[in-house]
Order: C-alpha cells, then structure tokens, then sequence
C-alpha cells in the first residue's frame, strides 16, 4: 500500500508544464509593469545620451633600420633576444609612462566643463577661464578635487570645492587658498561674458589614475593577420577632438620613446666597440709577440720551407745508403769467393775504389789464360805455375783492397745513418712545432678579422647617433569615425527582455525557495491518502468573511462545495457514533480553523438544520471576537470550561442562541481561558455533553486547539464521527504536512478530511478559477470601457 502511494506521489510530482506556465502568466501585472518601466528608461537613455565619438589612427611598425640595434646583430648574443614582435610593441606603446606623458602635455588632467539641464558639456580647448596653480606638478599631479564656479559677472564668481555648500566669491585673477595650496582663475575676456551666469565644474584627477583609465579605454590591435605590423589604434570620447589629439599625441609619445631608446642604445652599441676595439688590439699585440718568440725559440724563419729542404735531404740519405750497402754486399761476396779456394772469376762492378776494378779485371784476365792453358797443358807447366802464382799475388792485393774498402764503406754508411736519424728527428718534431705555431697564428687571424670587423661597426654606431630614423609609420593619422550611433531597437529589446527577466527571476526564485502550499493541487500533492474537501478562497478586508443567509458571494459558495462533498463522504464512513459530530483542527496557529468552524457551521445552518457551534480551543478562544460584531450581545460569562470545572451548571446554562447574518445558530462559546484546559478537557462530562449534543442537533461543529501544538484536540478525538483538518495557503509549510500524513497513519483523528484556506483566486484549483455559476461577471477595464 505504502508503495503504491509513493509511486501516486512521484507522478504527481512530475514536471507539469502547464501548470509552470500558469505560474508566471498569473503575475502577468508585474510583466506588464516591469516592461513598461524598463521601456521608459531605454526612451530616456535615447533620448538623453551624450553621444560617443570614436577615433581611430593607422601606423605601421619599421623594421628598426638606422636604430643601431642591427650593429651588433650578427653576435648571436645580442640578436635574437632585442627583436621585438607586434605584441610587445603594442604593450610598449600602451606603457603608463606614455600616458602619462600625453596627460602632461594635453593638461588632461585639469578638465572644465560646462553644467546644463540635463548633461554636462566639456569645454576641451575652449575654456574661457584657466585655473593657475601656485604648487609644483609633482604635487597637482596626485589631487583629485572637484572645483564649482558660478559666473557672476565679467570680473567675479562664485566658487566652492567639493560638497562646500555656501560658495564663496572671488574676482578673477584673485588668490584661492585649497587644500592642494593657492590657485587663481584667470578668464579670458573674449570669452567671459559669454558665459555669465553659467555654471563650471573644473575636474582636478590624479595623473596615475588617469593614465590607467586611458590605458583600459585605448584599443590597439593588428589590422590584418597578413600584415602584423600595421597597428589600429582605436579611442572612444564624448569630446572627439580630445580623442583625436590623445592618439596622435601617443603616437608621438611612441616615436620619442623609441628615439630615445635608439640613441642610448646606439651610445651604448659605440662604447661597447670601441672598449673591445682597445682590448682587441692589446690582444693582436700579444699573439704577434708570441709567434716571434716561437720561431725565435726554435730558429725556424718558414717551418714549410724547412720540411721540404728536410725532405730532399732524407731521400738523397736513403739513396746514397742504398747504394753504399749495395756495394758492401758485392765487396762481402767477392771476399768470400777469395777466400773459397776455387778459382772463379770476380764480379767487374766493383766501384774504382783504390784501383780494385783494375785488380779484378787482371785477375779474370789470368784466370781466363790459365783455363785456355789447362785445356794444352797440365797443372805442373811453368806457364801454369806462373800463373797460379801471380793469381795468388793478386789475389792477396785483392783481399786487402776489399778489406780496406769495406771499412771505408762501413764508415760511410754510419754516417749516413746517423744523418738520417737527425732527420729524422726534426721530422717528428715538425708537426708539434707546426701545431703550436697554426694555433698561435689561427688567434691572430681571428682577433684581427674581429677588430677590423668592430672598427667597420664603430663606424657604423658613430653615424647612427647623427641620425634619427621613426620606428613607426603613420599610415592614417587620427581622424573621427563620427558619433557611435546607438542602434534604438537593441536598446528597446534590451529593455523588453530585462522587463521580462527580471520579474521572471524574482518569480522562479520566489519558486524555488517556496516551502508553502497553495491551492489544492498541492496539498493532494504532499497528501494523496487523504479526501480534500474543497478550498476556501482568500477574502479581503474584513467584511464579508462571515456567510449571511442566501449568500451567493464565492466564500458562502466554497462552502457549499465543502458541504456536499461532506455529506457525499460521510455516507461512504461507517461511523456508529458522534456521527454528526464534527472537529474542526488544523497544525499549527494562524492556519483558520475557527474561521472555518465558524463558517461551517453557518453553512450548515443555511440548509434549515439545526446546529450548535462547541468553541473546544480553550487556550486561544476566537469564535466570540468572529462574531461580535454581529450579535451586538455581551460575551456570556459561562462557557465549556466553566462546565467541566463547575458541575453546578448545567449545559442548558452555556448553550446559547443566535443570529449572525440572519442565520440561526447554537454557539457554545469556550468561556474563560483556564490554567489547565488538557485536565478540564479530560474530565468526564465531557461524554455526556456530547452524548446529549449529538443526540439533541443535527450536526455539532467543534473548533478545537492546533494539533500539533497542544493535546487537547488528541484527547478528546474520541468524540468525533468526523475530523475536518484545515490547512492554509501560502502559510502551511509542505514539511509540517508530515504530522498530518502521521495522524492519519496511526489513526489519532478520527475520519479526518482535508481543506486549504485563504486559497488566492489565481491559486484555485479545478473550475473555480472561472468564478461561480450565477454570480456576476467580472468585467475587465477594456470591458467597462466599451459599455460606457
């Protein structure tokens, strides 16, 4: 069961968009009233704008020729890091320094303006007085002071500073003690009388605030993304010959501060050279005297020189000891044939060395004879002998030749050797020397192509300081773009749209944290297991909040609806006792149920019945002072807590008759608030009132004490067939409907039913929001226009 009612609660929760709609076209009167407030503010700012005018200029950017900054690009030190982009250079031309500059030069910081109706006019460059001050600039450039002046006449006017109120008067040319020092207004006198009886407010701003003010207004960006370097710069002024001269005067102020910047850079570009020239040179110096002390040191004048002389005496070496030890070896070879004892004849190359070619020649000649003769004649011939012998002669001359050729031939080849170790020796000693020399001799080139490179350079800076190139191009100077024309209909659209928005936000906030309940779709909403009666529409002032006889106004008609929808659900209740019995509670104070009970009971009365209103709420009674009004009678001095604490009296004693309205009506009022109404409450004549009212009326209407405040309506609930339970619209919190759904669940009421009261008619539920049958019409002001 508890299921099912979550699963009610949740779809009606859902998101309704009608009813979201009806939430804001029933405030349709604040719509209408904002719309029209904020469309009579766009009329009035269109009507009575001061106009703007913008003013725009066109530069383009150089390429810093003749600025000195190149002299010393090809050092990659000093290159990359000094080149400047577009971005940098918008944020060196809208530096504060050069608004401030254009402040001082342009007095924008002392402004006059002339007071109209409605606007004020300034007066740029067309002031006919000028303020004069007595203190330095250093100090007027940081006062903000607004100075008033009236002029009286041609020699005399009034004058006040700030919220003064009695203006004192002064003649022009006069001294004026401030608090920034003395100051004197000198008019000119062409213009003066002009303006007699004029008022002008003299604007002293503080230079710095100025500046920034100028540096947020000033737009200055890059007019084509293919040509970066062309700037537009942009400004928008009430007075647009102020603009025009405020940009022209920062290009100015742009050109001048990059000449200065040139020129100190060039200067300091010229002492930077000439400083290394020095150093430069004083190092040329030094790698000079070392590559003389080197070849000094080593007594070489050219070492190429000296390595091919070197060269050509190593190879002639190696020749000549070829050749000496191609003749050791024959000398060794012909040695050893001697030596053999076999006669063979000797090799004839053997140099002339101490005639031993002639030897070795007549040796092969004999040598030759005797094999011819040992062919004819034997070894033992004479001639034979002979030979052998001279062989023999010879051959021992040969031997000594060859020994002492040997020797010298040795000592040849030594000395060649030790020659060519000498050689060899400087040959390996040239490339160190030759290194040391290429390194010494590298440091002189370089330092002398570095100092003619720096003398060129010191040149080049000696020049750009004669010469002063800009580094922008005005392309366009200032010139206006005219008034900015406020386009009317975005204004009025503008406008309708915060007309609309701003009540729609109070609304949905109002909305969102809206807590309350307020008609009857939103109690069934919060309570789904609970039959609601009706609503009871919300009434104005304090007539008519009570039902006469035969009303037909749309409180008597909610009742009506209340009524029969009780009387359907009361034949559906089983109830075996106090079945006309009815309790009129609610959960807090303030909610309405007396004015309920009250009314109930009247309505009921209305059908011919015969009712008696019980006042139970013997803690805050409110049916007597309801009803005062109308009986013209004193309030009876007995009542139901006189009842149950005095057991003397008798209920025929407190029952009393009347007529409110025309309608006849038993009221039993509460009688005096008693210090222990819970006690009184449960004291036991109690049942047999309601034993004898039940059976002696019709229908008994009960108003009893808020339920969740006190007991009394708990300890008494016996005695009700029915509970009606009123709630109230835009007063009931949703949350505090959980202690009603919590009285039902545990059955503390008895048949309890629902109504909401003081219900708005935009709120009502159902058809009622289309009025009563049979009442009159409610016509519109349209209506009742067309019927007069």
């Amino acid at each position: 069961m508890e299921d099912l009612v979550q699963n009610k609660n949740s779809n009606n929760k859902s998101f309704d968009f009608k009813k979201t709609i009806n939430l804001y076209t029933k405030h349709w009167k604040w719509f209408l009233i904002s719309c029209i407030v904020f469309l009579s503010l766009a009329y009035l700012k269109n009507r009575y704008t001061v106009p703007v005018y913008s003013a725009t200029a066109k530069i383009m950017l150089s390429d810093d020729k003749g600025s000195g900054k190149e002299l010393l690009n090809d050092l990659s030190v000093l290159s990359s890091s000094q080149d400047t982009q577009v971005e940098d250079e918008i944020q060196v031309i809208k530096s504060r320094e050069s608004f401030k500059a254009i402040i001082k030069k342009l007095r924008l910081n002392v402004q006059y303006f002339k007071l109209g109706r409605l606007n004020d006019s300034e007066l740029y460059k067309s002031s006919p007085i000028e303020v004069a001050f007595s203190e330095p600039d250093s100090i007027i450039n940081n006062v903000n002071a607004t100075l008033h002046l009236k002029i009286t006449s041609q020699t005399e006017f009034e004058f006040s500073i700030g919220d003064q109120i009695e203006p004192k008067v002064y003649a022009f040319g006069e001294s004026i003690a401030t608090p920034f020092g003395d100051i004197k207004i000198l008019a000119n006198q062409s213009k003066i009388e002009k303006i007699v009886g004029s008022s002008i407010r003299i604007e002293i701003k503080s230079v710095e605030d100025l500046s920034k003010y100028l540096k947020s207004n000033i737009s200055i960006f890059p007019s084509d993304r293919n040509a970066s370097k062309v700037l537009d710069i942009y400004l928008e002024d009430r007075n647009v010959n102020k603009a025009i001269d405020i940009i022209n005067e920062l290009i100015n102020q742009y050109n001048l501060s990059a000449e200065r910047l040139n020129k100190n850079r060039a200067l300091n570009t010229a002492n930077f050279i000439h400083e290394r020239v020095n150093n430069i040179a004083q190092d040329l110096i030094s790698v000079e005297d070392s590559i003389v002390r080197f070849k000094a040191s080593n007594k070489i004048t050219d070492i190429s020189s000296g390595s091919v002389n070197l060269s050509t005496s190593s190879i002639s070496n190696e020749a000549r000891l070829q050749e000496l030890m191609t003749q050791l070896n024959m000398l060794n070879y012909v040695q050893k044939t001697l030596k053999n004892a076999n006669m063979e004849s000797l090799p004839s190359n053997l140099g002339d060395e101490g005639g031993l070619s002639a030897l070795v020649l007549k040796y092969n000649e004999l040598l030759e004879r005797r094999s011819v003769l040992l062919k004819s004649a034997g070894e033992n011939n004479s001639v034979v002998i002979e030979i052998n012998q001279n062989l023999n002669s010879l051959k021992s001359n040969l031997l000594g030749t060859i020994n002492s050729s040997i020797y010298t031939l040795n000592i040849q080849i030594n000395s060649i050797q030790n020659q060519q170790s000498k050689i060899n020796t400087k040959f390996s000693s040239i490339p160190r020397q030759e290194s040391k020399l290429m390194s010494i001799e590298r440091r002189q080139n370089i330092k002398e192509q570095l100092y003619l490179y720096l003398l060129q350079k010191r040149e080049e800076a000696e020049i750009s300081q004669t010469t002063s190139v800009p580094v922008s191009k005005t392309i366009d100077p200032a010139y206006s773009l005219g008034a900015i024309q406020t386009n009317g209909r975005i204004v009025y659209f503008g406008a309708l749209f915060m007309g609309l928005m701003l009540p729609f936000m109070f609304i949905y906030v109002a909305d969102l944290l809206d807590n309350k309940i307020h008609n009857k779709e939103d109690l069934e909403n919060e309570i789904s297991n609970i039959s609601v009666l009706g609503e009871i529409p919300n009434v104005k002032g304090s007539e008519g909040k009570l039902i006469k006889f035969n009303d037909r106004s749309i409180l008597s008609e909610s009742f009506r609806i209340i009524r029969t929808n009780f009387e359907f659900l009361r034949r559906d209740k089983n109830v075996q006792k106090y079945k006309n019995v009815i309790f009129v509670t609610s959960t807090i104070n303030g909610e309405g149920k007396s004015f309920v009970s009250l009314n109930a009971a009247l309505t009921l009365a209305n059908t011919g019945k015969k009712v008696l209103l019980i006042g139970a709420d013997l803690r805050n009674p409110q049916i007597f002072s309801a009803i005062s009004k109308d009986i013209n009678e004193k309030r009876s001095k007995i009542g139901l807590s006189e009842y149950l604490s005095d057991y003397t009296i008798q209920l025929s004693d407190i029952i009393n008759s009347h007529a409110i309205n025309n309608v006849n009506i038993d009221m039993l009022l509460s009688g005096k608030i008693p210090p222990n109404p819970a006690e009184l409450l449960m004291d036991e004549r109690m049942k047999d009132l309601f034993d004898a009212v039940s059976e002696t009326y019709d229908y008994v209407v009960v108003d009893t004490a808020p339920s969740m405040l006190v007991t009394d309506t708990l300890l008494m609930h016996e005695y009700a067939g029915h509970t009606i339970y009123v709630t109230r619209a835009g007063y009931t919190e949703k949350r505090i409907l959980n202690f009603v759904n919590e009285l039902h669940a545990k059955n503390k009421l008895n048949h309890m039913m629902l109504i909401i009261n003081d219900v708005k008619e935009s709120n009502f539920g159902y058809g009622a929001r289309y009025g009563y049958y049979g009442t009159p019409e409610k016509k519109s002001f349209f209506k009742r226009k067309k019927k007069a």
